[in-house]
């Protein structure tokens, strides 16, 4: 079974993320229900592994926190794959994610290293584009690359699984961890 574990977004922000989405004039749009902030892509991985990993997730104690979205990425190499707004968390995402690393690792699954860039896909790019393509998608950009999103809250993260179709992917949770609230007492870990 193919899974992640991302940060999902409130609907409103899904909602706008998706409709930039649906502007980019190349590509395909990442649906709406598809809309979040991957912190692990796990990979292919057994029952025995998701659940090691999800014993692991129930682990983490941390606050919550909130993230901002801003500036068109291009992801996947020259020429990019993928169009993704850059998320800015602060050092309250990257400990989420390096928790996350260090319970996975503990709990003795193998990932493959990936750098973190965090970031919020909303449109797929095809592999090769012709010049008014080109042309197009450098349009876009120009008028919607300051593209923003303030402070948006990280209350939870979701175990997803990753199902591929002809017509792309979709996700389905598993299990959501709560992330705790300023009023929620916890030793530090």
């Amino acid at each position: 079974m193919r899974a992640f574990l991302a940060l999902p977004l409130p609907p409103s922000d899904a909602e706008v993320i998706a409709a930039m989405g649906d502007r980019c004039p190349v590509g395909r749009a990442v649906a709406e229900e598809n809309i979040h902030l991957t912190l692990a892509f796990l990979g292919d991985m057994s029952k025995a592994d998701l659940s090691e990993i999800h014993d692991a997730m129930g682990t983490i104690k941390q606050q919550a926190f909130s993230f901002s979205l801003s500036g068109i990425e291009s992801l996947g190499g020259h020429g990019g794959h993928a169009l993704a707004l850059g998320a800015d968390g602060g050092a309250a995402l990257t400990q989420l994610h390096d928790s996350i690393l260090s319970r996975i690792h503990g709990a003795g699954v193998v990932l493959e290293r990936r750098r973190f860039r965090p970031h919020v896909t909303f449109a797929r790019l095809p592999g090769k584009m012709n010049s008014d393509e080109q042309a197009r998608l450098g349009e876009f950009l120009k008028r919607e690359g300051t593209m923003s999103l303030p402070d948006i809250p990280a209350t939870q993260f979701t175990l997803y699984e990753s199902v591929l179709t002809k017509t792309g992917a979709y996700y389905i949770p598993l299990e959501d961890y709560e992330l705790q609230s300023e009023n929620t007492p916890y030793p530090a870990t």
